[in-house]
């Protein structure tokens, strides 16, 4: 069901972004910029390989991976670690881990909008994208 993730979409909103980035630990300078970017995601398929590109004024970053294969991964904000992307149903799963603490994304579609719910602890933040 990977397919139904593959397109470029286009932020549209947000809630609670900057209570979740400030859990994480992310510098105020960092988190104002992070509140006011609206990146572009491209998420594709390239063989066996998800590949998901992320655009913005601030950062570009890009990573590609085997689904359910854990793989070395750089989170935007510079922080080194660990992450597993599995697909479940219709609900794509990432989980990346650093420094024995961990954080979820969770990307569905719904009404043909990516919904993204990021989740550290007990501090929940949504992302909500349209196909650009």
């Amino acid at each position: 069901m990977v397919e139904a993730f593959c397109a470029t979409w286009k932020l549209t909103g947000n809630h609670n972004f900057d209570e979740y980035t400030k859990a994480l630990g992310v510098g105020f300078a960092t988190r104002q910029v992070g509140n006011v970017t609206k990146p572009i995601v491209i998420i594709s398929q390239e063989g066996d390989k998800v590949v998901i590109g992320t655009q913005s004024t601030f950062k570009n970053t890009e990573i590609s991976f085997h689904l359910g294969e854990e793989f070395d991964e750089t989170i935007p904000d510079d922080r080194n670690g660990k992450s597993v992307l599995s697909l479940d149903d219709d609900t794509r799963v990432h989980v990346p881990k650093w420094d024995g603490k961990e954080t979820n994304f969770v990307r569905e579609i719904k009404d043909g909008k990516m919904v993204l719910t990021l989740t550290f602890g007990d501090v929940v933040a949504v992302h909500h994208s349209e196909k650009a």
